[in-house]
């Protein structure tokens, strides 16, 4: 038997289908019935008639199928004799199903369509909606062969016979794809997948300890300023800290609007920060330049609407302007870059991160014209490469340099060549995401032509191997300590790195990175509370090893003959996202903001 239910059609109906019973038999059978039954009342009918009726009847009942009785209740009893089959007269029909055996049909049906036991037990339809074969079965005949020529049966125009072509519900002929949408049904329909009840996910507190202070007197009038920003007419004489806090919180929620932005505004600003130019179109850019003319510092974060007209007011304006830091100036093309160095040469400072558009004829100009250049980050510049270095090197005074996050690293040997040239003045280095650089880099580079370094940031360099960084640290001696280290994402280092990194500047370190370290051990760790006596802000985010007891030590310190020694304890900031280790229950200490603990308990 087939359970090949297609269509709207039940169980029963398909199964009755496959017996040869359909709707049309039926038909004739009752049409057979009735033409008896009025030969019956016929006077010249004898007294044989209803026994050739019984016997007629009694043939149906024994083939298996009483097709007169098909309808009848349920509750009504089913004869023994209707369950026996004349095998020797029919052996292709099948047995008659009684109730328990079409009840178990319907359970198995519904078990292959994905639905559950306990469901609807009334609901003989069929979840599937895509046309049942039954609607061939019409007296327009066989659908005919796929690709040849049908009229439709409705709009008459021709057209060609798919496999998706369907039949008229008058049964007159076939219908074309767009007379059978129109009349609501889609033949291109697809069956409806069953819906999988997901698994509940499993929701994690995210704990952040810190320590609840009253709010002081200036950042209670701060957050009074940022809500009513838009009432009020002129900030006054607050200095330049508050202006910068104000203009911090209205970042937040991106407040900073060219209506409000004049309060910011002002000829004898020498320094101006906006932290969320996002609302600030080109003429409102234009205007700042116009009313803050004696700007020697400027920072404008996501000023994505800074273009080559506003920006060529800042080169005939802003004079005085020694120092410029931009994050998303990505309209600005170059010969406004060129523009802007060539009226400029006393810049100092020339920052930059996001500027798809700066290419190598403007760090040619910007060598060329400003050669007192102090400052220079380049980063996440798309079109770096080994040519901008050797223009960098002509730059003798650097003491900052951030050539950090480039489309594609630069080479080892260039890099090499540029800390030969100004490696010796350089307080701060910023190479990250130059994956080619390996071990190499450090002992030819940093070990032979560095020696004022106090910020490192390495992170990303996947071919750095955890031995050659700890050797590095140990022969780095001509290098004094470093305050800054950022070595994060670099999942090969382990105990030998961090090892040589405290022992060289453990005493002197105040903000270190080794997020991403995830096999340093325990014991690695705790070195970071024996030497770390200056660390202010320490992120060891998803190194496996780290616990409670490593924690605790890093706060309390550790007992030593009696007395308690170590210990950070100029601590401001901890950061353990993805250390599974630490639970809610770690020790706490005043004044420690502990970020990204995970505790698997449900909210």
């Amino acid at each position: 038997m087939s359970n090949n239910v297609r269509g709207p059609s039940s169980a029963l109906t398909e199964f009755l289908r496959d017996a040869g019973i359909t709707a049309t038999t039926i038909a004739r059978r009752a049409a057979t019935r009735t033409r008896e039954e009025q030969q019956q009342q016929q006077p010249e009918a004898g007294p044989s008639r209803p026994a050739n009726t019984n016997r007629r009847r009694r043939s149906t009942r024994a083939s298996g199928y009483a097709s007169d009785e098909l309808d009848e209740p349920e509750n009504s009893a089913v004869p023994e004799d209707a369950m026996q089959v004349d095998e020797a007269a029919s052996p292709t029909k099948k047995r008659k199903l009684t109730k328990a055996a079409e009840a178990k049909l319907k359970a198995q049906e519904k078990k292959k369509l994905g639905k559950k036991d306990g469901g609807d037990e009334d609901e003989e339809e069929d979840a599937y909606t895509a046309p049942s074969k039954s609607l061939w079965a019409t007296s327009a005949g066989p659908k005919p062969p796929v690709g040849s020529f049908e009229k439709c049966a409705i709009c008459e125009k021709q057209f060609t016979v798919t496999k998706y072509t369907m039949a008229s519900s008058s049964g007159s002929g076939f219908l074309c794809h767009q007379c059978a949408k129109a009349g609501g049904v889609d033949p291109f329909k697809k069956p409806a997948v069953p819906k999988k009840r997901k698994a509940p996910v499993e929701k994690r507190n995210i704990t952040k300890f810190e320590e609840k202070r009253f709010p002081t007197l200036v950042n209670i009038c701060i957050q009074l300023i940022t809500k009513h920003i838009n009432d009020i007419e002129v900030l006054g004489d607050i200095g330049v800290l508050n202006v910068e806090a104000i203009s911090k919180a209205l970042s937040k929620n991106r407040g900073l609007t060219q209506d409000n932005v004049h309060l910011f505004y002002n000829t004898s600003n020498d320094s101006l920060t906006l932290f969320d130019a996002t609302n600030l179109p080109s003429p409102a850019l234009e205007t700042l330049a116009y009313h803050n003319r004696n700007l020697t510092s400027l920072r404008l974060d996501f000023c994505g609407h800074l273009d080559d007209t506003a920006f060529n007011v800042f080169s005939t304006s802003l004079n005085v302007l020694e120092r410029i830091e931009l994050l998303g100036p990505f309209l600005i093309r170059p010969p406004a870059w060129k523009k802007f160095f060539t009226t400029h040469p006393n810049l100092e400072g020339f920052l930059v991160t996001q500027s798809p558009r700066f290419d190598i004829e403007c760090v040619t100009t910007l060598v060329e014209h400003c050669p007192g250049i102090k400052d220079l980050r380049l980063k996440e510049i798309g079109k770096i490469d080994d040519a901008f270095l050797e223009q960098i090197q002509e730059l003798g005074g650097l003491r900052h340099l951030d050539i950090s996050d480039p489309s594609h690293s630069c080479s080892e040997d260039a890099i090499v060549s540029l800390l030969a040239a100004i490696g010796s003045g350089l307080s701060y280095l910023n190479v990250s995401k130059h994956s080619a650089l390996t071990d190499a880099f450090l002992t030819d580079g940093l070990l032979a032509h560095t020696g004022n370094l106090a910020a490192l940031t390495i992170s990303y360099l996947p071919e750095l191997t955890d031995a050659g960084v700890g050797a590095f640290f140990d022969e780095w001696a001509s290098n004094g300590p470093l305050n800054i280290l950022d070595a994060s994402r670099n999942d090969v280092l382990g105990d030998l790195a961090l090892e040589g990194i405290l022992k060289h500047s453990g005493h002197k370190l105040m903000q270190l990175n080794i997020n991403g370290w995830k096999d340093v051990g325990a014991d690695a760790l705790n070195i970071i509370g024996r030497l770390g006596v200056e660390m202010r802000k320490l992120d060891v985010g998803f190194c496996r090893a780290l616990d409670d007891f490593v924690v605790k030590m890093w706060l309390e310190g550790e007992k030593k003959r009696g007395a308690q020694t170590g210990g950070c304890r100029a601590l401001e900031e901890l950061k353990v996202w993805g250390c599974n280790r630490v639970t809610s229950a770690c020790p706490r200490k005043k004044g420690v903001v502990i970020q990204g603990i995970e505790s698997q308990a449900s909210r």
